[in-house]
């Protein structure tokens, strides 16, 4: 049984990513369903969902000519046409053929890939292209919409007789407004419209002099609009032609509406298809924003996010051109507890908030803002205690809502459970709250349970430490300016700086030294220690960092030299070859020489021809030996070689042990080896650590 509580969702800022997909979208079906995004906890339909996004992803990364998705949605036109007596209004069909060529230029993008989209591509298996949509509505509809003159024979009579009479009309408003002018009665507009007729503005002193029917006057009084009597049963007439203008054009909807209807099926498939890419194409703009990849899924419950970032904090810093720290995290069977300490403000809870956001967006079906190697499981619960949470509903306080959803936590918990928990144990007496927490710790240990916690408790930091399947973490500080540095460093805790941070910040040091002595001296020694500790890793840190560099520039430079000494013995190989042809052909050519000289014009010349052709066939001979002896070198120098490398290699696979420097064969992490086991061993590159076998490694040394 899943259990992902909103209150997760809340805790995690998740809301503010549902926001961002919300406003990549074009239809209401997608926006209510980013409204409405939870995490997925089957595998296989969260593996197939992250695939398609994937896939759309690569066709707009790459640029690939997929079409725009702009379209309106037919849910209305789906529901009129279900009835068979409906009519659909005239702007239902404009969307219905927008939506039918959208579909069909899709089709064709996808017709032409053979292998590339698959997953994406099954989304169309429903789908077929087909004109007659188009072209039915393309008969009735001209290309702004409108319903064409030649739509039907009996439209066409009625427009044309509608367009000669409105003729007839201004012809004759024409003559009896230039009539009117010259006798001076008419208003300074001339004319006006007034119930969609053409009508004279003539000062109202002078309304009976003119013949027709007043419609009107102005706000004032003071003029009267008037019809003239002569366009009297015009109007009426044309008024009767817009009216069979209208019938008509029912008639002609009502026909294409059957027409249509009986496309309804597909007409469904389309509008499903175009709003599930709608919601995709929406999480791949986000993706793209991110810089987010699609990491390898597992079936295990277990994180490895390589060089991570926090999606919402990633999107403010690039608005503000600030840059953002990358995170390494892993979390296994191995190592399924991470308890990060250290000072406050140097990004303990961003830590947590990132694996837990990545975690709920990634099971969501989006990608992710890490590297592509990172590798992500599935959780059945995600379960979170971040922040003052006060119910002041049921009146408890930070505490007790604490201890009530740790209760729930307890219950909860099992393999397939994460828990992020964020300040944990505090809210109560240090050393009583400290105590509480510690037990919750070991019982959600025993409970198989993953999780990030970040505490100040020492004793929290000390059980970590006792339990196999836990690790401590720290934040980094720079020692010097008291700056955080926003790194996590895994192996050991951190020092919270109490005394140093106060003493930055103008702290007198007889208030410091008075504070300090009112706690246990071992305290005091213990911070003090882990402060060192931490001091010393980081310059560690940096000289491992120079070791490596100084390393890689001496294989680099090794390699340099070995490359130009092989060039060089090449070039001298080249050059003795040569000197040797040379001196053949100069001895060849003594021996040819001779011949001639011994060639007589007068005689058959046969002893000399025996010379020749002994002469020849010993050299070819010879050629033949040499070219023999060659292969065969080579051939044993390839052996000798291949065999050499090999007992090289094996002697220095052997040689591996704790503390070697290893590269991974193929790559070039060099990585720290820690633990060993028969041929196993256990290397750390960086912050990440795993498990490999000797034969994949090189020793460095």
């Amino acid at each position: 049984m899943s259990y992902i509580p909103e209150q997760t969702i809340k805790d995690l800022e998740f809301d503010l990513i549902r926001l961002m997909l919300h406003d990549n979208c074009i239809s209401d079906t997608a926006k209510l369903r980013m409204v409405d995004l939870t995490p997925i906890t089957s595998f296989d339909t969260l593996e197939l969902e992250l695939k398609r996004l994937n896939d759309l992803k690569s066709i707009r990364v790459e640029g690939l000519p997929f079409p725009a998705l702009d379209f309106e949605e037919i849910e209305d036109e789906l529901e009129t046409l279900e009835n068979r007596h409906n009519v659909l209004p005239e702007e239902s069909f404009f969307k219905i053929k927008l939506l039918s060529e959208l579909t069909n230029r899709i089709l064709f993008f996808f017709s032409d890939k053979k292998s590339r989209f698959q997953f994406l591509k099954e989304l169309t298996a429903d789908l077929y292209h087909t004109d007659d949509l188009v072209k039915a509505i393309n008969k009735v509809f001209d290309a702004k919409g409108k319903v064409k003159d030649d739509a039907s024979p009996e439209l066409f009579k009625i427009r044309q007789d509608k367009k000669a009479t409105r003729n007839r009309i201004n012809l004759n408003f024409d003559k009896h407004l230039k009539s009117l002018q010259k006798k001076g009665i008419l208003a300074d507009n001339n004319e006006t419209f007034l119930h969609g007729k053409r009508v004279l503005s003539v000062i109202s002193s002078y309304k009976r002099s003119v013949s027709g029917n007043a419609l009107g006057n102005s706000k004032a009084g003071n003029v009267t609009y008037i019809e003239p009597s002569l366009n009297i049963p015009l109007n009426h007439e044309y008024e009767m032609l817009r009216d069979d203008e209208r019938q008509e054009i029912f008639k002609i909807l009502r026909e294409l509406t059957y027409a249509v209807r009986e496309h309804l099926p597909l007409l469904q498939e389309y509008q499903r298809f175009i709003t599930e890419l709608d919601f995709i194409n929406a999480k791949s703009k986000l993706a793209i924003q991110l810089r987010a990849n699609l990491p390898k899924l597992s079936e295990n419950s277990e994180i490895e996010l390589i060089n991570a970032y926090h999606p919402i904090l990633l999107v403010t810093n690039d608005l503000n051109r600030k840059p953002t720290m990358p995170q390494s995290i892993l979390l296994d069977k191995f190592n399924r507890m991470m308890v990060i300490s250290g000072p406050n403000a140097g990004g303990k809870s961003i830590t947590l908030k990132t694996v837990g956001l990545l975690q709920l967006m990634f099971q969501s079906g989006l990608l992710i803002p890490a590297d592509a190697n990172s590798k992500i499981g599935v959780f059945h619960n995600i379960l979170t205690d971040i922040g003052d949470n006060q119910s002041i509903e049921n009146q408890l306080s930070t505490y007790s809502y604490r201890l009530k959803r740790m209760k729930e936590f307890l219950e909860r918990s099992n393999k397939k459970t994460m828990v992020l928990l964020d300040e944990f144990g505090t809210g109560s007496d240090p050393e009583l709250g400290g105590a509480m927490a510690e037990v919750f710790f070991e019982e959600l240990y025993n409970k198989k349970a993953f999780g990030v916690i970040t505490t100040h408790y020492s004793n929290i930091k000390l059980k970590a430490d006792k339990l196999q399947n836990a690790v401590n973490c720290c934040m980094l500080f720079n020692q010097e300016t008291l700056e955080p540095t926003f790194k996590l460093s895994v192996g050991m805790p951190g020092s919270s700086f109490t005394f140093e941070v106060a003493e930055k910040n103008g702290i007198p040091l007889e208030l410091i030294a008075k504070a300090k002595a009112k706690l246990d001296s071992k305290k005091v020694d213990m911070d003090k220690l882990l402060s060192a500790l931490q001091k010393e890793k980081s310059q560690l840190e940096i000289i491992n960092k120079k070791s490596i560099e100084s390393a890689a520039n001496a294989q680099k430079a090794e390699r340099k030299f070995i490359d130009k000494k092989d060039a060089l013995d090449q070039k001298i190989a080249t050059q003795r070859n040569l000197a040797e042809e040379n001196n053949q052909f100069i001895t060849r050519g003594k021996k040819v020489s001779s011949f001639i000289e011994k060639f007589d014009t007068r005689s058959k010349n046969k002893e000399l021809l025996a010379d020749i052709r002994k002469y020849l066939a010993v050299e070819k001979t010879k050629i033949i030996q040499l070219q023999s002896q060659t292969a065969l070198k080579i051939k044993s120098q390839t052996k000798a070689d291949a065999k050499k490398n090999i007992v090289r290699q094996n002697d220095d696979q052997k040689k591996i042990k704790i503390g070697s420097k290893v590269r991974l064969i193929g790559a070039k992490m060099v990585g720290d080896v820690i633990e060993k086991d028969g041929t196993e061993v256990t290397v750390l590159f960086g912050n990440l650590k795993t498990k490999l076998s000797v034969q994949k490694l090189r020793l460095i040394r």
